[in-house]
């Protein structure tokens, strides 16, 4: 994944804003936001979101000073009290974002006392929305050590996994189309982090000539923009807010 605590990232991202900007179609946010959440599509997209996003929210509690596992089940708590309660009134007091109006549920959330009874409530270990093992990595960056705030620890992950988000889905594409190996050397490229191939040793490992990797890196570096745009749609309410939004990510990524 592109490192997050330099400008590469966003020197990356950065470039996306002088694209196009893509059409705004029926985004997993927007959908969650029409039907209020009593939809199945609605409750499908909120889950999404939830398996998608749920690493911010748990840097933000470890950064509370909270243990791995009770941060783990608060992280449930906080997912399965926002699945239950459907209510996104105050979404709108938050621009309809939903980076916001997590952080702010999240804080009412970690302040109240109804907490102790969603963890009696999921006492039988149900796991409502499945997270993936954090890398070793991941765990040293949201120990309480770090010089990060809890709310600066929190955007800066959100910035993160959407990106990963957005690679991931890249990647599939390219895995698809029979082209794994290239993404693989093209994503390399994206960020021009230190130690980056040339294209010209691109093009000797892959048997292409240097014309051709230079094309493929244009043609990747314009679907990454898109697929980023596509992926901050699901994040807020209307189609002006993807620009403020992107433009958001890039200030934290080089904060």
């Amino acid at each position: 994944m592109p490192a997050v605590d330099n400008g590469a990232s966003g020197d990356a991202i950065d470039r996306a804003t002088q694209a196009d900007p893509v059409a705004f179609a029926t985004t997993h946010w927007s959908v969650v936001l029409d039907a209020q959440g009593e939809s199945p599509a609605a409750q499908e997209a909120l889950e999404k979101l939830c398996r998608t996003y749920w690493r911010p929210i748990y840097s933000f509690v470890r950064r509370q000073g909270v243990g791995p596992e009770e941060a783990e089940d608060l992280t449930q708590g906080f997912f399965s009290l926002l699945l239950e309660r459907r209510d996104f009134d105050s979404v709108r007091k938050e621009k309809g974002r939903l980076r916001s109006y997590l952080l702010t549920s999240l804080k009412h959330f970690l302040a109240s006392e109804q907490r102790r009874a969603m963890a009696i409530k999921r006492g039988k270990g149900q796991r409502l929305v499945p997270l993936e093992e954090l890398s070793a990595k991941e765990r040293i960056e949201v120990e309480p050590a770090d010089h990060l705030s809890a709310d600066r620890l929190y955007e800066r992950r959100w910035a993160s996994s959407l990106m990963e988000q957005v690679l991931r889905r890249l990647k599939e594409e390219y895995r698809a189309a029979g082209n794994a190996a290239l993404f693989d050397w093209l994503k390399r490229l994206l960020t021009d982090e230190p130690g980056a191939p040339s294209r010209a040793e691109i093009a000797a490992r892959l048997g292409m000539t240097e014309n051709a990797v230079w094309q493929a890196l244009h043609r990747f570096r314009h679907r990454y923009q898109v697929l980023l745009r596509e992926e901050i749609s699901h994040t807020v309410a209307i189609a002006s807010d993807i620009e403020d939004e992107l433009r958001h990510l890039i200030s934290v990524l080089r904060a």
